[in-house]
Formats: C-alpha cells, sequence, structure tokens
C-alpha cells in the first residue's frame, strides 16, 4: 500500500484535499471549528471541535456531496502571509488557532494562512493550484482525539480521508482496505480461537489453546534457527531494582513508561527492556578474546506502559515477549557480524515470504547517552555493514535509541503495507556504564561492544502481522491445527479414523476428528471457515483401499492417496516448511 507522507505529489493532494474536507464540514456544520489538519501515511486527519453535533460515518456522503460541490466550483487556493497581530484578529474568535499562534515565538514572525473562497486555515503548505483538482476522494473514519494528545482536555472527532490523482488509484486502495479489514488480526484471532483480551487487563493478551500451538510453534523455529547460528540461551528476571535501571540508564530516559514496585524498602522495576539483565549475565565470568563474538539469545517477556487510546490487538500491548539476543564483540568484528546478522535475518523473514527494507536511525538530537564522537563512529560502522551485505539503507535521522544507533528492517506484507519489525542497534555505551571487560590476546583488558538485536520483534506483533499477512490460513508447518480428519459416518468410519490420529500425533502433526452428526459438507465448510490446511475424509472406500481422501484449505477438488503416501507428502512439506 501506498505511503502517502512519502510520495510528494500525493503529500500536496492530501494536504489540500483536508482543507476541502473542513470546509464542507464548516458549511455543514457553521460552528465547527478545526485544530490540526496534517497528511499521514494512510492520508489526512483532520481534528474538529462540533461543539454539540456529533459525526457518525453515516454523515460522510452529505460531506463527501458537499466537497465534491466545491471542487466543482473550481476556486483558487491563494496563500496569505500574515504578522502576528493580523493572524490573532483574523482568528479572533477561534480559541484553537489563537492557541496555535501563541505558541509561535516572537511578534514579527510571518504566518502563511491559505483561502478557498470563504474558508481560511492556518498553514504551511504547499497545496494544490485549485480546489478542482480534488476530485477521487473518500472518507475513512472518525474516532475521538483529545485536544493536543492530553486527557484532560476536550475531546475533538478526528475524520480521516484519503484522495488520489485518478479513480483507478482510489479504487485500488479502497479495495486494498476492504482486504485488510477481512485480514484484521484481531477479527481473525476471535474467529479461529487465537487469542483474547479482557477488560480485567487492557493491553495484556490471553493465549487460547489454539493460539498457545501457533505461538510455541514459532518460538521453536526461533530457538531452533538461533542453534544454528551459535546463539546461546539465557533467561533473566521480570523484575530488577532501581539502582541496576539508574545504571542502565532506563530509570532516567524511560522511567515513565515503566511498572514499578517497592520490595523490602526498595524500589524495583518490572523490565521494559531485556538488556540490563543481559549485562549482568555477561558480567557474571571472565572474557576472553577467543570467547567472542558471543552470541546470547532470550525470548523475554517484558512490560511498558502504554496510552490506553494505543492499545490496538497484538499490535500495540502492555506486556510482550522481545525475540532478543545481545552479541558481545570486539570491535574489529562489527562490520563481519553485522553482515552475518543481516544474512540470518533475511533467511528468516523468507521462511513467511516477507521482503524488507532497512533504515539507519542516528543519534536522537535529545535524551541521549554517550559521546558524539561514539555515536558518530557507531553510524559509520552500521552504514559500513549494511554495504558490506549488499543491502541498500536509507538515513532516518535522529531516531536511534538512546543508548546507539540502529538498523531498522521494514518488512512487507501480501497486501503492500509495511511493518518495522526486526532491529539491529550498536551500543557502546551499555559495555561502558557496565563496566564490562575481555582480556586481549596483549593480557590487557578491553572493552567489547555489542548488539542489540530482534528479528520479529516481538512475538506477540509479529503473529498479529502474519495473522494478516496469511489471512488466518497458515503455512502447513505453522497451523495451529493441520489435519482435520472427518468420517463420512462415524458409525461407521470413525475407528479407522482414530487410528490414523493416533499415527499423525505420534509423528508430532497436530490433528482434530470432527465426528459430529452433522452432514458431510457441512463440517467440510467450517473446516474451510477454520482455514485447516488439510482435510482428509473417510469413508466405505478409503477403509477399503488403505487410503484417505485429501481436500486443502481454498481448493475445490480433493484426491484420494494412499494413507502412507499421504503422511509422507505432510512429513516433507512440514519438514520443509513449505508456503
Amino acid at each position: 500500500m501506498i505511503n502517502v507522507k512519502e510520495n510528494e505529489q500525493l503529500n500536496v493532494l492530501n494536504h489540500s484535499c483536508a482543507h476541502l474536507m473542513a470546509q464542507a464540514v464548516k458549511r455543514l456544520y457553521p460552528k465547527a471549528m478545526f485544530w490540526v489538519g496534517p497528511v499521514i501515511n494512510e492520508g489526512f486527519y483532520y481534528d474538529i471541535d462540533l461543539s454539540e453535533d456529533v459525526l457518525r460515518e453515516e454523515d460522510f456522503p452529505k460531506i463527501e456531496a458537499e466537497m465534491k460541490k466545491i471542487s466543482k466550483d473550481g476556486k483558487r487556493i491563494s496563500r496569505e502571509e500574515l504578522t502576528k497581530a493580523q493572524a490573532l484578529e483574523m482568528f479572533a474568535d477561534d480559541p484553537y488557532k489563537i492557541d496555535l499562534i501563541s505558541q509561535l515565538d516572537g511578534d514579527d514572525v510571518i504566518i502563511s494562512a491559505y483561502r478557498q473562497g470563504e474558508f481560511v486555515d492556518l498553514c504551511r503548505g504547499p497545496h494544490v493550484e485549485t480546489v478542482k483538482q480534488l476530485k477521487f476522494f473518500k472518507l475513512l473514519k472518525v474516532s475521538g482525539a483529545y485536544w493536543k494528545g492530553d486527557a484532560s482536555n476536550k475531546m475533538l472527532q478526528r475524520v480521516y480521508g484519503i484522495c488520489f490523482e485518478n479513480q483507478a488509484d482510489l479504487d485500488a486502495h479502497l479495495f486494498m482496505l476492504e482486504e485488510a479489514k477481512k485480514r484484521d488480526h484481531k477479527k481473525l484471532g476471535r474467529e479461529l480461537d487465537l487469542f483474547m483480551m479482557s477488560e480485567y487487563g487492557p493491553g495484556f493478551p490471553f493465549w487460547l489453546p489454539k493460539g498457545m500451538l501457533l505461538r510455541k510453534t514459532l518460538e521453536n523455529f526461533w530457538y531452533e534457527v538461533h542453534t544454528k547460528e551459535g546463539y546461546d540461551f539465557v533467561q533473566t528476571p521480570i523484575m530488577l531494582n532501581q539502582q541496576l535501571w539508574e545504571v542502565s540508564g532506563h530509570w532516567f530516559n524511560y522511567r515513565e513508561n515503566m511498572y514499578t514496585s517497592e520490595i523490602d524498602d526498595k524500589m524495583f522495576a518490572i523490565k521494559p527492556m531485556n538488556c540490563p539483565g543481559g549485562m549482568l549475565v555477561y558480567k557474571n565470568g571472565l572474557h576472553s578474546y577467543k570467547d567472542l563474538p558471543w552470541r546470547v539469545g532470550e525470548l523475554g517477556l517484558v512490560h511498558r506502559h502504554e496510552a490506553s487510546g494505543a492499545l490496538n490487538g497484538l499490535f500495540r500491548v502492555r506486556n510482550f515477549t522481545q525475540d532478543d539476543a545481545h552479541i558481545f564483540m570486539t570491535e574489529e568484528q562489527i562490520e563481519s557480524e553485522v553482515v552475518r546478522l543481516i544474512q540470518f535475518i533475511d533467511r528468516v523473514y523468507s521462511m513467511f515470504n516477507l521482503s524488507y527494507t532497512i533504515e539507519l536511525s542516528t543519534r536522537p538530537e535529545e535524551k541521549y547517552i554517550g559521546s558524539i564522537e561514539v555515536w558518530d563512529k557507531s553510524e559509520a560502522a552500521l552504514e559500513k555493514a549494511c554495504a558490506a551485505a549488499g543491502k541498500k539503507c536509507k538515513i532516518n535521522p535522529g531516531d536511534g535509541a538512546f543508548y546507539g544507533p540502529k538498523l531498522d528492517f521494514h518488512i512487507q506484507d501480501s497486501l503492500g503495507r509495511v511493518w518495522q519489525c526486526g532491529t539491529i542497534q550498536l551500543d557502546m555505551n551499555l559495555p561502558e556504564r557496565f563496566d564490562l571487560t575481555y582480556v586481549d590476546r596483549d593480557g590487557e583488558k578491553k572493552r567489547p561492544v555489542m548488539l542489540h538485536r530482534v528479528i520479529f520483534g516481538s512475538v506477540e506483533r509479529f503473529i498479529g502481522i502474519l495473522i494478516e499477512h496469511f489471512a488466518g490460513a497458515f503455512p502447513l508447518w505453522l497451523a495451529p491445527v493441520q489435519v482435520k480428519i472427518l468420517p463420512v459416518n462415524a458409525e461407521f468410519h470413525l475407528e479407522y479414523c482414530e487410528n490414523l490420529k493416533t499415527r499423525l500425533m505420534e509423528e508430532g502433526i497436530r490433528v482434530e476428528i470432527d465426528d459430529r452428526n452433522e452432514k458431510l459438507g457441512y463440517r467440510l465448510r467450517e473446516a474451510q471457515m477454520h482455514k485447516i490446511p488439510v482435510q482428509w475424509v473417510v469413508g466405505d472406500g478409503e477403509i477399503a483401499n488403505n487410503e484417505v481422501n485429501v481436500r486443502r484449505y481454498g481448493k475445490n477438488e480433493s484426491r484420494t492417496v494412499k494413507v502412507d503416501e499421504a503422511f509422507a507428502e505432510l512429513a516433507l512439506e512440514i519438514k520443509n516448511r513449505s508456503l
């Protein structure tokens, strides 16, 4: 799916369309006042104070009709430059604009506004020349949004929309949105009995039996591929005392997102990250240059306080499992280790048919630890390693972690949507803060460099992405239930089916029998609805010939094969983790 914000033409078009929508709303709701209307990746929105009126999606057609009417009039969009005093006078009856203007420094500042017909609003621009260019748009949804994002302020109504240059692009985008709705992981999570949420724990997901099977399969895969890559595995405590978080810098830079508790008159924090525990693991023993690089993996459960309004299924939760690893190495090993890690991440994503791009996120302007010299050195090392791996990276200035720069991996799913998942963070600061050392070949103590890295990002969020990527129809190796066995008549065929189930379970294949007193067609349709990859139907003929009738999810045709052949096909497909 297209990123409107990064497309210069669409950026201008959507910003102009936000003003078009605001003008239409003002005509229909004369008391309406407007806060801001920025362009976002998915189009645009405007925050609106409608006084006593409440907008609903059923109101969108009349707003869109008014927008088309304004567009047809073809008024030019003109830029006006105002002094602060002129702007205050122009918007004297609008407290939201007065607030914006008052925040600008200096009385001699020049403020720009854009006018189209009777509508004018503060704006930096740019805009299209005339509203006539705004023809192919759609209002998408409305939600609540606190003024300035502060829950103590008034709740405004945020109306979202999108605009394109032609009808074909708009239709294609709307089709994608409908496909995304069908794939919504929250909807499919309920329908497939994977996970649930409860009002007793907002942001804390509950895994149901089938979801747990999916999760454990993914985690077992993670352990398997990391073992082959030479990782050791640890588990660190979920709660550690304040002093440790002060040493790591989290207490001063991340305190507002941490859950705390008092134990034995001392303050403790539930870990929001696994890193400090990893530092203590390293410090537990003496290390030689011969030990490095040391790759240490941990599926670590972390907790972070997220605003309730930001919570979103498995995508934004308050507790999640990071597929973490910390790699300790010498400075000379940075490039080769990052190259190796990029290649490893590439192999993992290919298992799920996920393509990706890489961004290099550099030093934040504020709230960072360590010297600028160390940051510059770290950023250059990551950029060089990325090039050595044969990958391009886009610079994302100021978005590094507070302790170091990072390479962020943005994966693309089957609908073309982009998700930030994997990351490689180079850290020369925490080894210093925790006084980590190794003995070099000359017998002197040296400071190691370390990498923080995740591939899934978090197990929870990655599963949410996979649910939508595969539309709930997981490949055989990953599916919670891999085979559904359906006896045509349970009275005559159930014993044969039970024997098949026992053999499948002995070979580690996840299987269920549906022997309910329902018509076969009904049970087959239900297996398809639950997106079971393989269905085996058993009747008189199959029993007589030691066969099963094999059907695959999403396909109408079936075929009858010998039982041994059916088992061999399953085993090979699962072993190869075929898609």
